[in-house]
């Protein structure tokens, strides 16, 4: 009986596989941690320890405990951004089916993902009144922004938006109206119907195509 061949070898990580799997339990057991305790509540130690990991191996991937936790919440919104983008690929133009999707996330993330929306408020206030916190979330924070801003700039076009509207602009005012009624969401629910940011968003994209957006410099 050849033994050899019964069981797979298992291939060893390179070190920069095991680097990317050292971060990616960091994050998980850092979202456990948070959730439980909220951002000033958890501590190093308590993040390293359910990772498994010593304090020097978090610092070594992180830095410290805000820029972990500002990865782990650009990997969040990556995600939904993601998302978003999923949908306006699933629905022509014009539908409506792509904003209710969008609004169904909304919901979710309102109702299912509990525990990281007051996460999010409690950093940003701590972020608030620390000015070199602001600054390193702003940067940390531009490559979702980016993304979302693709998904945006290929809404603009399917709904034959003016070249002059920057996306940009509409990209942030697309991600505040999310925040807020998701945290309004989790106040009154029943002042967020699953169907309002999908209306929301019909209506502001409804106000771009339908005549001249602020700001835009008109021909002639």
């Amino acid at each position: 009986m050849n033994t050899e061949s019964d069981e797979p070898v298992r291939r060893r990580l390179s070190r920069a596989e095991a680097k990317a799997r050292t971060r990616e339990l960091l994050l998980e057991a850092a979202a456990r941690v948070f959730a439980r305790k909220g951002f000033t509540g958890a501590s190093v130690e308590e993040i390293a320890e359910a990772a498994g990991f010593s304090i020097g191996a978090l610092y070594s991937n992180f830095g410290s405990k805000e820029a972990l936790f500002l990865e782990l919440l650009s990997h969040r919104q990556t995600d939904r951004i993601a998302e978003a983008a999923q949908a306006l690929e699933r629905h022509p133009a014009g539908t409506g089916e792509a904003a209710a999707d969008v609004g169904r996330l909304l919901i979710d993330v309102a109702d299912k993902d509990i525990d990281f929306a007051p996460l999010q408020a409690e950093f940003w206030l701590y972020a608030v009144r620390n000015p070199h916190v602001l600054d390193t979330m702003a940067a940390n924070l531009r490559g979702p922004r980016q993304a979302l801003e693709q998904v945006i700039s290929t809404s603009l076009a399917q709904h034959g938006a003016p070249a002059t509207v920057p996306a940009e602009a509409v990209a942030t005012v697309v991600a505040a109206l999310f925040d807020g009624l998701v945290r309004q969401r989790r106040i009154d629910p029943g002042s967020v119907p699953e169907e309002l940011f999908s209306d929301a968003l019909k209506w502001l994209f409804a106000g771009i195509t339908g005549g001249t957006a602020p700001g835009a410099t008109e021909a002639g």
